[in-house]
């Protein structure tokens, strides 16, 4: 596992001192039970790694996988992209300028952008889940959202929770807020007595069991959006915007708005859905249905991701390795 520095906490020091004392461009680690190359640019340090690990081919996810991919092409590596985005900004380049290169969409929508914009074509395999770290009980006390950023959609939800004053929001910390719009945040909330803002946690079943509601009034693209499918293995449905992947994500187990949209639809529609206990109880079971595809199977998905691997490389050296950027 190949992966970027964080420039924060023990681990960012400790790695900086080692990173300047052994003047390596990555350092390893097995904090986590395996074996971690933590570097500041990942494609800067993707030669140093390999001859150290020697990997027959390179599974890239994250962190600029265009610029990973277009090392491992110098290299000669065979490289396998798994696109989770699709801002150029997000994935570090034009991929059309790669060569040899395997992809993975994380869903249709991806796909499809990856098909029309690049020319490249892709097989579709949804984010993974492990079922036991969000399924929960819930006591269907809150209206749900995640990461108030502003590409979120964290000032239409502001709007709405404004218009809904007698419903209680819950709003969850993801993303590092910069200071002036957590100023702007702090000042807004001030304002709203029925919104908590609650700051990031590890374990989301805390955080799914008081909701009965969660809402994705996203304004940028979602590839996917994963917090729709975690709200769904516990029955919670799902008010998003009718936006990039999210239609896929959301699927029957709740209701897409048009990102457009003024916020007084979405009270609406909120509203609707935290007084109608039958409108709920349909939506809800909906949603665990649909969170039980076999799209969602974690064999079924591993199963296409290798098949993508034997395509691009037949791991037949002994010893051989796969790694993963």
């Amino acid at each position: 596992m190949l992966c970027g520095l964080s420039g924060k906490g023990f681990l960012a020091l400790k790695d900086r001192l080692l990173m300047k004392i052994m003047r390596h461009k990555a350092i390893e680690d097995n904090d986590l039970g395996y074996t971690v190359f933590r570097a500041w640019f990942a494609w800067e340090a993707l030669e140093e790694v390999c001859e150290d690990f020697k990997p027959d081919i390179v599974f890239c996810q994250a962190g600029f996988p265009v610029r990973i991919a277009a090392e491992c092409n110098r290299l000669s590596i065979p490289v396998v992209i798994y696109m989770h985005n699709v801002e150029v900004d997000d994935i570090g380049g034009d991929p059309r300028k790669l060569h040899d290169v395997h992809y993975i969409a994380n869903s249709m929508f991806t796909a499809e952008r990856l098909l029309q914009q690049y020319g490249l074509e892709s097989i579709v395999v949804p984010p993974f889940f492990n079922q036991e770290n969000y399924a929960t009980r819930t006591n269907c006390e809150r209206v749900l959202f995640i990461n108030p950023h502003p590409h979120k959609g964290a000032h239409l939800a502001l709007e709405i929770a404004e218009q809904c004053i007698d419903i209680p929001f819950s709003f969850v910390e993801a993303w590092t807020l910069d200071d002036g719009w957590r100023e702007e945040l702090n000042a807004r909330l001030a304002f709203l007595p029925n919104v908590e803002l609650l700051p990031p946690e590890k374990d989301m079943r805390k955080v799914y069991a008081r909701a009965r509601i969660l809402m994705i009034p996203s304004r940028w693209e979602e590839a996917w959006g994963r917090v729709a499918s975690e709200a769904h293995f516990s029955g919670i449905p799902v008010i998003a915007s009718h936006r990039g992947g999210l239609p896929e994500a959301v699927g029957p187990g709740g209701i897409l708005i048009d990102h457009k949209a003024p916020a007084s639809e979405w009270a609406k529609t909120i509203r609707q859905l935290w007084t109608d206990e039958g409108y709920w109880l349909s939506l809800s079971l909906a949603a665990q249905s649909y969170a039980q595809r076999d799209a969602l199977d974690n064999a079924q998905q591993l199963k296409r991701i290798l098949s993508v691997l034997d395509g691009t490389f037949l791991l037949s050296a002994p010893g051989g390795h796969v790694a993963a950027a």
